[in-house]
């Protein structure tokens, strides 16, 4: 049985890309920028949700903006880019070796011998209806935590300081206003003058209050491309998304209880928490029709993924079905010899006419 595995990554160097997986994206101009990588960590208290994120960009923008509704007042810093890489090394799979018999592709005798591996305004203005609750710079971040009271005030607000917003997100904020949220938005712009937005950001962490856990994917609906979402969730109890919000089943690729060290315990308390990692992919993202809540699932059963390395079995670094095939062949040889002999025997002592002598 041949088995073909084809991974790709979907939505990098789109032009533009207005969307990713918690928010939209909004390059200057006609410049491009695409998210070649997004990785999101969520820890939730039952009354405080943090999230951080980060991003591998590519494309030939300058400047670009990033647009999240969050449910409360949030506040915004920079986070340890070793967050994600501990998580990584958390969640990996199980590596085991398991033994097949019969020789296949790149073993003797099939080996071809190369080597081949597998391998502030007056009235009426935007900014009367756009509350600037503060400013700062964050590394490469210009980050602005608004309120609005107009979806179209919010897009007229980024666009004076700089930005082109799509028309069709202005209608996508308007859920977020009816709910009375708010908004991160920031100016991703590199230090270095006439630099582009190139590789993987420094993390961004967003802290605000939540009674109930919520992911923003409602703006991902305008990407232009799939979209793809790998969450880590950080929690008292294994976590899992209450519907697919239009996106293929989220599948959970680690569950189990952890107690955090190093940057992990850093963002989430150095308590034993239990953490879910949660891939999903959104192969028509104008099919998205909310945002995702995260609900504890019905038990705590842990999970792991398994990857299997397949080796041919030996016995002192020969090939098992060599020796098993030998030692048929030889036993047949053998019970041949034996059977020949029987009848040689059985010759000698019958007589003419079949009568012993």
């Amino acid at each position: 049985m041949l088995v073909a595995v084809l991974a790709t990554q979907l939505g990098s160097l789109v032009s533009p890309a207005y969307a990713c997986g918690c928010g939209a994206m909004v390059p200057d101009g006609t410049s491009r920028i695409g998210v070649s990588r997004e990785a999101s960590v969520v820890r939730w208290d039952g009354r405080t949700e943090q999230v951080a994120m980060r991003f591998t960009v590519g494309g030939d923008a300058k400047r670009a903006a990033w647009v999240m509704p969050v449910p409360g007042r949030a506040t915004v810093r920079l986070g340890d880019g070793g967050l994600f890489s501990q998580l990584v090394d958390l969640t990996g799979p199980e590596h085991r070796t398991r033994g097949y018999f019969w020789p296949r592709h790149g073993d003797w005798p099939f080996d071809s011998g190369r080597g081949d591996a597998a391998g502030a305004a007056p009235p009426g203005s935007a900014e009367a209806q756009v509350g600037v609750i503060g400013r700062e710079r964050l590394g490469d971040f210009d980050v602005a935590r608004l309120t609005a009271t107009d979806p179209a005030a919010l897009g007229d607000w980024l666009e004076a300081n700089g930005f082109v917003l799509p028309d069709r997100l202005s209608a996508e904020l308007e859920p977020y206003v009816e709910q009375r949220w708010e908004y991160v938005a920031v100016r991703l712009a590199p230090r270095e003058p006439g630099a582009t937005l190139r590789g993987t950001l420094d993390p961004l962490l967003i802290r605000f209050e939540s009674d109930r856990l919520v992911y923003p994917m409602r703006l991902s609906r305008l990407a232009a491309t799939a979209q793809s979402l790998g969450l880590y969730v950080l929690a008292e109890h294994r976590m899992e998304p209450v519907s697919a919000i239009g996106g293929n089943a989220p599948e959970v690729t680690f569950a189990g209880r952890i107690t955090p060290t190093g940057a992990v315990a850093e963002f989430a308390g150095a308590e034993p928490v239990f953490l879910t990692a949660i891939d999903q992919s959104f192969p028509v993202p104008s099919r998205i029709d909310g945002d995702h809540e995260l609900r504890a699932a019905a038990g705590d059963a842990p999970y792991r993924r398994v990857e299997y390395t397949d080796e041919l079995l030996t016995a002192g670094g020969v090939p098992v079905w060599i020796l098993t095939l030998g030692g048929v062949l030889g036993a047949a040889a053998l019970a041949a010899v034996l059977t020949a002999l029987r009848l040689r025997r059985g010759r000698t002592t019958a007589g003419p006419g079949g009568t012993h002598v």
